[in-house]
């Protein structure tokens, strides 16, 4: 087995232990709720096949909806987390040339450009999490503020995962 294989599943199991038995339990005001667990789809490497992507994002959404007894909700906004991830990357890492770059950390591709894709993605994922969690227009603007506050905390929780673990890239 490879070196990254292994990395990347005990990545999965320690986000998916961090999210269900530590930050399940943390909520502000019950309104920001931190979903540290979508770090595994954002730091997979670049060069993961899309099918592989998917499938991933879903296992990764699936176990967290077996923990959050939400059916379907979590794996639904994996899969467009990946899908949305697939075109970012297609979009900038052409265009910025990080085509040798492994994986899309804060080492390797820099504050400007991880901080964008790490808070256009957080945005698109719990965008889509709250509104096919309440479905209804009635509470759009109780949705949009537990959208916005945590998407705010979650991307403070992967700022700060990222600078803990934080290697600068080798030349």
């Amino acid at each position: 087995m490879s070196r990254a294989l292994i990395y990347n599943l005990i990545r999965f199991i320690v986000l998916v232990l961090l999210q269900v038995f530590l930050l399940k339990n943390i909520s502000l005001y019950n309104l920001s709720v931190p979903y540290l667990y979508i770090l595994f789809i954002l730091l997979l490497p670049l060069e993961t096949p899309n099918l592989l992507l998917f499938a991933l994002s879903f296992l990764m959404g699936l176990t967290i909806d077996a923990f959050y007894d939400t059916p379907g909700l979590h794996a639904a906004a994996s899969v467009v987390l990946a899908f949305v991830r697939v075109l970012f990357v297609s979009i900038t890492v052409q265009k910025d040339g990080f085509d040798n770059e492994p994986e899309p950390t804060l080492g390797n591709m820099g504050f400007r450009w991880f901080f964008t894709y790490a808070a256009i993605l957080t945005l698109f994922h719990h965008f889509f999490l709250f509104n096919l969690e309440v479905f209804r227009l009635t509470e759009i603007q109780y949705t949009l503020l537990r959208f916005l506050s945590s998407s705010v905390f979650t991307l403070f929780l992967i700022l700060i995962s990222s600078f803990l673990f934080y290697r600068r890239k080798e030349r």
